[in-house]
């Protein structure tokens, strides 16, 4: 592992912002709840409730905030995106 500092601060939601996230895939497509484990300014790590096929692309909302993403990592039902 390089021993790099990050670029942005990891936070873990609490307070104001809500655990739970939504993930917009399609303006037709289902909305798939999950859970926000982190975010920073750069980007955040969501969990699946339960194994779905996304797209690179997506949209996630958390709290009253909407960012448009790309998935860099996935691990089990952890996915790394990137604003």
């Amino acid at each position: 592992m390089d021993d790099q500092k990050r670029l942005y601060q990891r936070l873990r939601p609490d307070g104001r912002v809500s655990k739970v996230a939504k993930i917009f895939t399609g303006p037709k497509a289902p909305v798939i709840e999950c859970i926000l484990v982190d975010y920073s300014a750069g980007g955040a790590c969501v969990q699946l409730q339960k194994y779905v096929d996304l797209p690179e692309r997506f949209e996630v909302l958390y709290g009253t905030t909407k960012k448009r993403c790309r998935a860099i990592w996935k691990r089990g039902l952890r996915i790394g995106v990137v604003f």
